[in-house]
């Protein structure tokens, strides 16, 4: 009977304290009408930030606040958009989170910062620059656009990116890349793994370094790759059949090769200290 009214005590606490975290919840919403490629940043330093497309020439960002802890500063100039979350004394990372779900025009660019995210961009066709610390970072379906990402320890997944510039920054977060191609995609890690699924496109420059992080690059057999692959102190492995060609250095069994697959249209380079390397053959 003790542990039943026990357990009832509990069950109506968690709701008390469920009902007094959604009475502190405020929503708010901001509308901004741009012109054609406009500009916008979210920066926010504790809670997640998503963007995809929305409808016309307007801006929208739902901001959901969980405290009087933290304000939203926000601003237009022409067809730049600025949003701030503006912490007050006493703020934490739970009383000063804000939760922003932003729509922008398909062509818009967008710059996106959170310590914490995640962070999600999808669906655009302008640049996109995401930086944080252990947030969680997530961007698919661009096409013909710039994407700039940094973080120090959190993932970093890119999906289905088109003929994009890509250039990721990463201390020890993870990077995964799935269906990824562009004239230029680079990825500097120190420790963290790099993962490359897809077809390395066609005419592109591909270069993915790891200091002591693990890289593994699956490819179908029908790539067309001029490819170099080096680990000075790790293990290096390769599934294709490649046409020899000269390097500046020497290829030893085991620590590095290179060659040519197919028309070798695109130029492919996979580099760490220490790391093992693996082209794989999907």
């Amino acid at each position: 009977m003790k542990r039943a009214r026990r357990a009832a005590c509990l069950a109506a606490g968690v709701v008390l304290i469920t009902a007094i975290l959604a009475a502190g919840e405020t929503r708010k919403e901001f509308r901004f009408t741009v012109g054609p490629r406009a500009t916008v940043s979210i920066i926010n330093q504790y809670g997640p930030v998503s963007v995809k497309p929305g409808a016309g020439s307007q801006v929208v960002v739902t901001a959901t606040l969980y405290s009087d802890k933290v304000e939203i500063d926000q601003g237009q100039s022409g067809s730049r958009v600025n949003v701030l979350s503006h912490l007050l004394p006493g703020a934490t990372a739970e009383t000063g989170r804000v939760d922003y779900e932003v729509a922008v025009p398909s062509d818009a660019s967008v710059t996106l910062h959170s310590m914490t995210g995640p962070l999600r961009a999808e669906k655009l066709h302008g640049d996109v620059t995401l930086e944080g610390a252990t947030a969680n970072m997530d961007v698919r379906d661009i096409s013909d656009a710039h994407v700039h990402v940094k973080t120090l320890n959190g993932p970093v997944t890119l999906t289905n990116i088109r003929d994009g510039h890509v250039e990721i920054t990463s201390v020890t977060g993870d990077v995964m890349l799935v269906s990824v191609s562009g004239p230029w995609v680079q990825v500097n890690s120190s420790s963290g793994r790099i993962s490359y699924d897809g077809d390395f496109g066609n005419g592109g420059e591909y270069l993915l370094t790891s200091h002591t992080g693990d890289i593994e690059a699956s490819a179908p057999p029908d790539a067309s790759i001029d490819v170099t692959a080096r680990s000075v102190k790790g293990k290096v492995e390769n599934d294709f059949l490649l046409e020899p060609k000269h390097t500046p250095f020497v290829i030893k069994a085991g620590s590095a090769f290179a060659g040519t697959l197919n028309k070798a249209a695109s130029s492919v380079k996979l580099l760490s200290f220490s790391g093992k390397i693996h082209l794989k053959k999907r």
